[in-house]
């Protein structure tokens, strides 16, 4: 009784975080679109702009992580062979990146989607490695036990 009340308990805590770590990052994400397309920069916004294709360093490392983390929420599920967290992330940096034509403050850069696109591929190959780790060790772990 007592093991299948533990696979129960790990089996919410894992479902938890694959809602729980896509979520919270996708409204860090959220909040930072909403500050830069309202034009409230804060100290990040100033730190990056500082550092020599900061903007584009700062695309590839959201999206990405974004991308593994839906990925994750996803559980590496594949649509036409695509990750479909990776395809979500692209769909939404590249409307993203269109509705700033609307904003007075922001403007469409085409080299922006291109950093998305990298940083999105980039850590998709990142969660493909981390899976095939993952089952490596799980695989490990059971020949020790024997």
């Amino acid at each position: 009784m007592q093991n299948f009340e533990t696979k129960q308990t790990q089996k919410r805590s894992d479902l938890l975080k694959r809602i729980l770590f896509p979520a919270s990052f996708f409204a860090f994400l959220v909040m930072i679109i909403y500050q830069a397309d309202t034009a409230h920069y804060n100290f990040a916004f100033k730190m990056m702009g500082k550092i020599p294709y900061g903007d584009k360093i700062g695309h590839i490392v959201l999206y990405g992580m974004m991308a593994f983390l839906l990925n994750y929420g996803f559980r590496g599920k594949k649509w036409l062979k695509l990750s479909v967290g990776s395809l979500i992330v692209f769909i939404f940096a590249f409307l993203e990146e269109i509705s700033q034509a609307y904003f007075p403050s922001r403007s469409f850069d085409l080299a922006d989607v291109l950093a998305d696109v990298i940083g999105i591929v980039l850590f998709t190959i990142l969660f493909q490695w981390y899976i095939n780790l993952s089952l490596h060790v799980k695989h490990f772990r059971a020949v020790l036990k024997g």
